[in-house]
């Protein structure tokens, strides 16, 4: 009777072991999140954020955020930013007459101040090829870019008269079709939303002792009328694409109960400081 009574006892460790294992093998890895300000934008003529002359005569003011994940695999940055040479005293206003535009401080800069250098990185991705989100992008040449086939041969394919000057200096290139889940665990993944350019998308970020998933929208949505209303832009590549991207996007946020964060938003800005914030408490 003992010996039975004993062999179940071993038994039993030997069960709770293998559980315990299978629970730490599928346990998701700690990811990280740190947003920075890679500029700040005037729009002086709102009404270019619209099909028709909705916002006409109206300002309004953008953040220009760009984004560190860190992932026990490596390093990814998200966006760009406005380029370096807008880091000046005064705000520059541009030559189209819309925009105001500055950056505080440089990438080196701000990578030290959460404590990152330029060479730290694995990957490098951009929601999108527009100026704003690419400005410091030809200094991340040691990583590897992760772009839509379809949006590098927009800026970069050798049949191009001109390429995108911001993005030629990279050569480690990765091009992808569709969603890209970038470290094979689910929990940071490039989704594919076109409309705004011909290869625009947005990333999902599993982030550490959040309550909530973040979803970064990239510029799917620039500021929050622009959400609740499905404003496209005058400048977007297709309007029928964006809004198809609109539809899977929120199908997509509610699946998950993500906390959506537009990336042009100040007020988004905000949020997300103060949910990173208690996180590290």
């Amino acid at each position: 009777m003992k010996k039975i009574l004993f062999l179940l006892f071993a038994i039993s460790i030997v069960s709770c072991k293998n559980s315990e294992k299978k629970v730490e093998e599928t346990a998701k890895p700690k990811v990280k999140l740190h947003q920075l300000i890679g500029g700040s934008i005037l729009v002086k003529k709102l009404e270019v954020f619209s099909q028709d002359t909705t916002y006409t005569g109206q300002q309004k003011q953008f953040t220009d955020a760009y984004y560190v994940i860190e992932h026990p695999k490596g390093n990814l940055m998200w966006d760009a930013g406005l380029p370096e040479q807008l880091v000046m005293p005064e705000p520059y206003d541009e030559p189209s007459g819309v925009y105001r535009i500055q950056r505080p401080d440089s990438l080196v800069n701000q990578l030290k101040s959460i404590g990152f250098k330029i060479e730290d990185f694995k990957y490098f991705a951009m929601s999108h090829s527009h100026f704003d989100h690419t400005g410091h992008a030809n200094y991340m040449k040691d990583a590897t870019l992760l772009i839509q086939e379809n949006e590098f041969n927009a800026n970069l394919s050798d049949t191009l008269q001109q390429k995108n000057t911001a993005l030629s200096a990279l050569k480690n290139i990765k091009k992808i079709n569709g969603d890209y889940d970038v470290f094979g665990d689910g929990t940071v993944v490039i989704k594919y939303m076109p409309g705004h350019t011909i290869g625009h998308q947005v990333l999902y970020v599993e982030v550490a002792n959040s309550e909530k998933p973040i979803l970064l929208t990239g510029d799917l949505y620039h500021f929050e009328e622009n959400r609740s209303n499905k404003g496209v832009p005058s400048f977007n590549y297709d309007v029928a694409q964006t809004l198809e991207s609109m539809n899977k996007f929120e199908a997509f946020a509610k699946e998950k109960n993500a906390e959506v964060i537009i990336q042009h938003s100040p007020k988004d800005y905000q949020k997300l400081e103060k949910i990173l914030n208690a996180n590290k408490q």
